[in-house]
C-alpha cells in the first residue's frame, strides 16, 4: 500500500496515528485481492491502493469517486457484499469484504447484458 496516498484523518470515521502499526486486512474489488487497514473506510482503502473510480453514472456512463468524504453525496457508492449504493467513505473495512464496481445500480456484467454493449 502507498502511505502517500493514505487517508489519515477523516471527519467522520476519526484518525490514524501514524506511528500505529494497524492491522491489515484483506478484500477483494472486482475479483482482484487487495489490503487496506483495520480502521480505514472502504474508501480510504481504495484511495490508498490508487483506486479513484467507485461507480459509473447510469445515464451518461461518467465515473465517479469519492466526493464529499462524510457519507451527504452518493458520488462513491459501491456494490459491497453484494448490496448495491453503499456509501463506501463512511462504512467501515471489514475482512474479506467482496467489492464491486457499480455501474447505475448494477455489475458491469448486469450493465452489458442489458446494454448489449462491452464497456
Amino acid at each position: 500500500m502507498d502511505s502517500d496516498m493514505r487517508i489519515w484523518e477523516h471527519p467522520v470515521l476519526g484518525k490514524y496515528e501514524k506511528y500505529e502499526e494497524p492491522k491489515v486486512l484483506h478484500f477483494t474489488l472486482d475479483g482482484k485481492d487487495m489490503t487496506g487497514y483495520e480502521g480505514d473506510s472502504v474508501a480510504a482503502a481504495l484511495k490508498a491502493a490508487g483506486v479513484m473510480t467507485h461507480r459509473y453514472t447510469a445515464k451518461n456512463h461518467r465515473p465517479r469517486g469519492i466526493f464529499c468524504a462524510i457519507g451527504r453525496c452518493t458520488d462513491c457508492v459501491m456494490i459491497v457484499n453484494g448490496q448495491p449504493n453503499v456509501r463506501t467513505c463512511i462504512t467501515p473495512l471489514e475482512e474479506g469484504m467482496e467489492l464491486r464496481t457499480q455501474y447505475g445500480v448494477q455489475t458491469k456484467e448486469e450493465w452489458e447484458a442489458e446494454n448489449d454493449e462491452e464497456i
